[in-house]
């Protein structure tokens, strides 16, 4: 087992609690403005939960120490296992949309190719969060999540299947119910070979 060093780029979130009372004035002032009576048992926390709220769905900027675990490769020596895809999903995820701020939820699958160290199964979906759980675009995550199982253990190829619903278009603006949006994003072998990209989509449809 080793231990995948990757760079300290998440810094741990600290909210002092007099900035956290400041938002939560915020907070209240507008939902006030905006119709909300916040004198009633059920509303008068509502500003505390909303902010409380926000910040789990957003955790993804603390980063995650669990994710940098790899494995050696259980693949035979000297077998070169350039289409054994290793496929997981559908992972769950939500996010929020950073153009609104509204959410944005749907399924990730993710693919790689090994080469000398896979990930622990849990892991991936571990990276899916981690992206998903801040204010982000569909095309972006799918980018990092794709861009950070690269750097974790240097896979001959990765692809990454995302399939959302966004309620920034639902709830708003053209109002379009029941619409997905699908992205994909393909590294090293999956962007060289149209065989090993029509496998993992043939994953999905099962």
């Amino acid at each position: 087992m080793s231990i995948v060093e990757l760079p300290s780029r998440w810094p741990e979130r600290d909210v002092s609690s007099e900035d956290w009372a400041r938002y939560e004035r915020y907070v209240s002032e507008i939902f006030s403005a905006f119709g909300m009576d916040l004198d009633t048992p059920g509303t008068v926390d509502t500003p505390r939960r909303f902010l409380q709220a926000m910040f789990d769905a957003t955790a993804g900027y603390d980063g995650d120490a669990k994710l940098r675990t790899a494995f050696p490769s259980e693949r035979p020596q000297g077998a070169p296992g350039l289409h054994s895809q290793i496929v997981e999903g559908p992972i769950s995820f939500f996010a929020l949309c950073e153009h609104h701020a509204l959410p944005f939820h749907g399924v990730a699958h993710v693919g790689y190719v090994a080469d000398s160290e896979i990930l622990g199964i849990s892991k991936l979906t571990r990276l899916v969060r981690l992206y998903a759980r801040r204010f982000t675009v569909q095309e972006r995550l799918g980018e990092q999540i794709a861009d950070t199982l690269g750097e974790l253990v240097a896979p001959h190829g990765v692809a990454v299947h995302l399939d959302a619903s966004h309620l920034c278009t639902q709830m708003r603006g053209v109002e379009e119910e029941g619409s997905h949006t699908v992205t994909t994003f393909w590294r090293g072998l999956y962007d060289e070979d149209a065989d090993l990209r029509r496998e993992f989509l043939a994953q999905l449809r099962r």
